[in-house]
């Protein structure tokens, strides 16, 4: 796919090495050409040093035969005018705009076919936002999406010493709580992949990615974990959009939250805009007195959302040796991110790798109406949409287990109109269906893509 991405910021640049490394044909778009010169030195792809708003930029770019255009750049008035030029001027099939704001996406009437053209919105800060929420509803979790509009939630999670499950097969988990809708698809131990059977022995600290029914995603978790301490307070360092985003999604939701941020005049900004129970303290996340003062012992869920990694791993280790629950780390570079994950860091929540989860559906072939990243970028999950018949699909009218996944791969879940079918083998795929898929690496994400397509008889 040739994909067109104006913007070489912290956001383009992590998408242009997600794209590159599925071997799309990639050129950024960027005024400044030592920012270009970087990304050329690091990844296979082309640079265009120019305003990407400009139909002359675009043209040198490539933009008459582009497949996709992804502006990222950091003004949301850029992003948006370009893609009105890339699908006026140069017909562009697909269009996504970043777009910070929070209230243009509530406005679909400007931002479709009458308006600035886009096909899709991204917004790291509230994909990050999002993904952190779900972190601290699911306190012993390392991950959690939900796909089949909410109503089917995928856990990564640790099997916990109390848990009931630990030392248990897996054909145990239905036996003991046959109300709960829930699967295990997959199982790490020790970083290796274990076959997943229903005899399979479930360890402590074995790491499983759970497939449930939202509503009974909690009862699922609660098997895994036998004591899920509840989280009420929380600390936050960082006062930037996305600390002030989550800042305000927790108070609103009744958590006891505290944010520190060093800019005093961002300080006075955060004091008159968040909700009155949040409490704004200036100062720094690595300054160990200001720590002991507020009560960092008590504290369940330590949040390091500072623009700068080193500062946030700084002081998450900092929180976690003074006490705090549980921390977790912003990291943008992905080395970091590795290195810390599961040290004294107890989680290390990536921006790009959130950011993707909003791009891969429009990335990827076939009727796919989300997917997301799984244990760092691994692994994936998708919900792709069946069609055809028994003659046109390879999947339509046949049982699960009939099905030539790739091999670690999985059906999760079904979700068929109001119903959900989940941990069925024997259960048949109807067309329209919404097919939930564990792929366990993006390598193996085309035959998924394949297995799915429709025959052209079917046309």
């Amino acid at each position: 796919m040739k994909i067109l991405i104006v913007g070489a910021g912290r956001v383009g640049t992590s998408v242009a090495e997600n794209l590159v490394s599925e071997h799309n044909d990639i050129t950024v778009i960027d005024a400044d050409a030592s920012r270009l010169s970087d990304l050329q030195e690091r990844f296979d792809l082309r640079g265009v040093v120019g305003d990407g708003s400009l139909v002359s930029s675009l043209r040198r770019a490539g933009a008459e035969d582009a497949d996709m255009l992804i502006a990222c750049a950091a003004s949301d008035a850029v992003n948006l005018v370009t893609c009105k030029i890339a699908r006026m001027v140069f017909n562009v099939p697909r269009r996504v705009a970043r777009v910070r704001s929070s209230e243009l996406p509530a406005m679909p009437e400007l931002l479709g076919e009458e308006g600035f053209c886009v096909d899709a919105v991204i917004s790291p800060e509230g994909s990050v936002t999002s993904y952190l929420q779900k972190l601290i509803e699911f306190p012993e979790a390392l991950q959690v999406v939900e796909v089949g509009d909410g109503r089917v939630s995928v856990i990564t999670m640790r099997v916990g010493i109390s848990g009931f499950m630990a030392n248990h097969k897996l054909q145990d988990l239905r036996a003991m709580r046959p109300d709960v809708n829930a699967r295990v698809v997959d199982i790490l131990r020790g970083g290796r992949p274990v076959t997943v059977s229903p005899d399979t022995v479930l360890l402590p600290g074995d790491e499983l990615l759970l497939i449930a029914d939202t509503e009974h995603a909690h009862q699922a978790v609660h098997q895994m974990h036998k004591s899920v301490e509840s989280v009420r307070r929380i600390m936050i360092a960082g006062g930037g959009n996305i600390g002030a985003r989550v800042a305000r999604n927790l108070a609103e939701n009744g958590y006891n939250v505290r944010i520190i941020e060093q800019n005093m005049s961002r300080c006075e900004e955060l004091a008159s805009t968040l909700p009155d129970n949040v409490l704004v303290l200036h100062g720094n996340g690595t300054d160990e007195s200001l720590l002991q003062r507020e009560g960092i012992e008590d504290t369940d869920t330590w949040l390091a959302l500072t623009s700068e990694d080193e500062d946030n791993i700084m002081s998450s280790l900092l929180a976690k040796r003074m006490g705090a629950r549980r921390v977790i780390a912003l990291i943008n570079r992905q080395a970091y991110g590795e290195l810390m994950q599961g040290s004294h860091i107890d989680i290390a929540v990536s921006p790009s790798q959130a950011t993707m989860s909003e791009l891969l559906c429009y990335v990827r072939r076939g009727d796919i109406v989300a997917a997301h990243r799984l244990r760092g970028g691994v692994a994936e999950v998708l919900e792709m949409v069946a069609h055809g018949d028994r003659k046109s699909s390879k999947v339509v009218g046949r049982r699960i287990s009939e099905l030539d996944l790739p091999k670690g791969a999985s059906i999760g879940a079904i979700v068929r109109g109001d119903e959900i079918i989940i941990s069925d083998p024997n259960a048949f795929i109807e067309s329209e269906d919404h097919v939930i898929v564990f792929v366990p690496t993006k390598a193996k994400v085309a035959k998924v893509e394949k297995l799915f397509q429709v025959s052209a008889s079917f046309f």
